[in-house]
């Protein structure tokens, strides 16, 4: 009885039964030289290098929509404190910080609320955002009276309603606020 030779794949030894028909294509052992891998890793390595620029600049877009979305919710949340509590209450965002400041005239709890004269700070600073580099491009301050109405300085000139301010991250991108004088908060995109 005729028996093929065992084959060598690697470390493996495959015999074939000794009732199998000979086979007319020669099977090769399957698998990856180090050179196929090599090339495989060398066009992933240029692909993640092609690509990574256009990545940073998505998180970089990102975390700037993020920071004017919450820069864009302290204005109102503000304002709604202002309405509900019923005293004059300011945020101030100042350039070269990444916290705004909520200040109000409240001195009791008495109903209605008697309001001071002076603003004092409700707590103490609160980040707008945690990612570096973005900044504010001037120092807004807002003011809410208890009925909505918003009154606005930037660097302690009045601002004309509506009142904006700009947020940058260094890239050619950046997010514009813009406060109307009723309260309206919209974030554009130049």
């Amino acid at each position: 009885m005729w028996r093929k030779p065992a084959r060598r794949c690697g470390p493996h030894v495959f015999r074939e039964p000794t009732y199998a028909v000979a086979r007319t294509n020669n099977s090769r052992c399957r698998g990856w030289t180090l050179a196929e891998m090599m090339v495989v890793v060398a066009i992933i390595g240029v692909l993640v290098k092609i690509s990574l620029p256009s990545i940073q600049n998505t998180i970089l877009t990102y975390r700037l929509s993020a920071a004017a979305a919450s820069a864009a919710s302290a204005v109102q949340q503000t304002r709604f404190q202002a309405i509900q509590i019923g005293c004059p209450y300011t945020v101030a965002f100042a350039t070269g910080s990444t916290t705004y400041q909520v200040q109000w005239e409240k001195i009791s709890n008495a109903t209605p609320p008697v309001c001071a004269t002076t603003f004092t700070n409700v707590g103490p600073a609160i980040p707008w955002t945690t990612s570096g580099g973005i900044r504010v491009t001037s120092s807004p301050t807002f003011q809410f009276s208890p009925g909505g109405i918003v009154t606005a300085t930037v660097g302690g000139a009045n601002c004309a309603m509506p009142c904006s301010f700009t947020l940058t991250n260094g890239s050619p991108s950046t997010r514009t606020i813009v406060v109307s004088g009723v309260g309206n908060v919209k974030v554009t995109t130049p």
